[in-house]
């Protein structure tokens, strides 16, 4: 269970043996691991990954499935080098740990990341998805990027509102039910500032008995009663995106 000194559990039940069907390329300064549709597209997906970092199996593994769904994906590394979170760090150093990984300061990133794939993929309306760090990081991108056409934050840290919910482009909002890292009352709280302030379309929606992770949970820990909630959480996802790229 996650507790004060565990802040961020997206280890437990996540990880996986998974090869991944893309390949790994070199884009500007970053790393990415990019996997294409089977037929030709000019819609992509930017993936944006979690604490531990662009080479997670579990990150990969939705990275395919997106692809598998008629999108260019491409999960980059958004740390730009820097080591991901591992469990032989000290969760006491997590703080410290995340100052030089702020999921707000990712801007130069996405654009190179965009260029590429309008320049190398022919992609012409492109999303992004984000997992914890990463759904933090779509509500970011959300307020600020005019280029892209729509976001879904996954169990993001709910941290970029307090100033304004001028969303630029319709979002989609994944939380579980028992998510010891975001309380339902922040969830609450968020949906009634959107419902307030939000001009663009949005959906938030609280998925019952799931804890942090779940959408892209480790396949044999998945409990028989979590399954259907993972895979509608999973097809919901794509539905978002397909709606609005």
């Amino acid at each position: 269970m996650a507790n004060e000194s565990r802040p961020c559990p997206c280890d437990i039940g996540d990880k996986f043996d998974y090869g991944g069907r893309g390949q790994e390329v070199q884009v500007e300064h970053i790393k990415a691991y990019v996997c294409k549709a089977p037929v030709s597209t000019d819609k992509a997906v930017v993936v944006i990954h979690d604490i531990f970092g662009w080479q997670l199996p579990n990150t990969r593994y939705i990275t395919d499935m997106l692809a598998t769904n008629g999108y260019t994906a491409i999960c980059p590394d958004f740390f730009v080098g820097q080591e991901a979170w591992n469990l032989s760090k000290d969760w006491a150093a997590f703080d410290e740990w995340l100052k030089t990984r702020q999921a707000n300061k990712i801007d130069k990133e996405v654009d190179a990341v965009l260029k590429y794939l309008r320049e190398q993929c022919g992609a012409k309306k492109i999303g992004v998805i984000g997992f914890c760090w990463g759904g933090s990081a779509v509500q970011h991108l959300m307020l600020k990027n005019p280029h892209l056409k729509t976001g879904v934050s996954v169990y993001g840290v709910i941290k970029f509102f307090d100033n304004g919910l001028n969303l630029l482009h319709p979002t989609f909002f994944i939380f579980g039910e028992k998510d010891d890292i975001i309380p339902l009352e922040q969830v609450t709280h968020l949906e009634q500032k959107l419902k307030q302030n939000c001009k663009v379309d949005y959906k938030v929606k609280v998925y019952p008995g799931q804890t942090h992770g779940f959408v892209h949970r480790k396949r044999e820990d998945i409990s028989p009663q979590d399954k259907p909630f993972i895979e509608e959480g999973r097809q919901d996802m794509i539905n978002w995106l397909n709606k609005y790229i």
